[in-house]
């Protein structure tokens, strides 16, 4: 059985605007992650990330630096339980 990990995770700064969401997704999919992604009323955009722990690792530095365009000025990371998703949602 492989490892499963999930990571639910708030990026603020400049990133509703700059196909953010759209990146992550793609990016995701590659990397066979599960979840969703969406804009946040606030102006950050909020992610769960469930999947190998590589995989979601990647998408969490992507996450750092966001697409061209984008200003990441703070990450925040939260562990949680996986709950078995499947697919990735942009919300």
């Amino acid at each position: 059985m492989r490892h499963v990990i999930r990571r639910r995770v708030v990026v603020n700064g400049h990133v509703q605007g700059v196909f953010f969401r759209d990146s992550a997704r793609r990016l995701a999919q590659q990397h066979g992650v599960a979840g969703w992604i969406s804009n946040r009323w606030d102006g950050a955009v909020e992610a769960v990330f469930e999947g190998d722990p590589d995989a979601v690792e990647r998408l969490l530095s992507f996450c750092r630096k966001g697409p061209r365009g984008a200003e990441v000025d703070s990450v925040e990371v939260t562990e949680q339980d996986p709950e078995g998703l499947s697919g990735f949602n942009v919300r």
